[in-house]
């Protein structure tokens, strides 16, 4: 039977992002916000890696990174992304692409407030990205981090966040003899949300 139906076709795909999103901080073991993260550089070499989505808003969605980083300059310098979510748990995935900006300051100060100290404090001690010579200049760096902040750490000016507003969703679960069900929902110039169900 499939997951996906004809209904699923007029609904508002953030709707049904956060209905399976729901689903699966119910099932999957570790962090069911991993989303594997594409950039692009300016030489079109793409590359991806695993960050923490940490906010999903009517406008798209948030994660937090180093500013001086490598994922941080192609997301500047292209202003495009993409993400996929798999949830083994669920046997499903959701992938979403669009154009990428950086959050208002006072929305980073208010997520890095609320991360653990350790956190705060790793922040300010890794050069995200950069050479590291030995694992013992990080630990000296955090060392010094936690003497020159003793109490309150304030975010750091080159840290902060992303918004992804989304252009596209493609939703896909998986099907026995891998006869799988995938609908993508693309947004057309008018803001319309239009979807189509696609082959496996």
């Amino acid at each position: 039977m499939s997951i996906l139906n004809a209904d699923t076709l007029d609904e508002d795909p953030f709707n049904l992002f956060k209905s399976w999103f729901e689903e699966a901080k119910k099932t999957e073991i570790n962090d069911p916000d991993a989303i594997a993260l594409a950039s692009v550089s300016r030489s079109r070499m793409p590359s991806v890696r695993m960050v923490l989505l940490k906010e999903i808003t009517p406008d798209g969605f948030v994660f937090y990174t180093n500013y001086q980083s490598r994922k941080a300059a192609e997301l500047l310098d292209t202003k495009k992304a993409a993400f996929v979510l798999h949830w083994k748990s669920l046997r499903r995935q959701i992938r979403v692409s669009g154009h990428v900006e950086q959050v208002p300051e006072t929305q980073s100060d208010a997520y890095f407030n609320s991360r653990p100290r350790g956190s705060q404090i790793g922040a300010w001690a890794s050069a995200q990205s950069q050479k590291l010579a030995s694992r013992e200049q990080l630990l000296n760096a955090v060392s010094e981090t936690q003497a020159r902040f003793p109490e309150d750490v304030p975010r750091p000016p080159h840290w902060g966040g992303f918004l992804l507003r989304p252009e596209e969703f493609e939703f896909w679960a998986d099907g026995e003899f891998r006869l799988h069900d995938r609908f993508r929902f693309h947004k057309t110039q008018t803001g319309i949300w239009q979807s189509a169900r696609l082959y496996p």
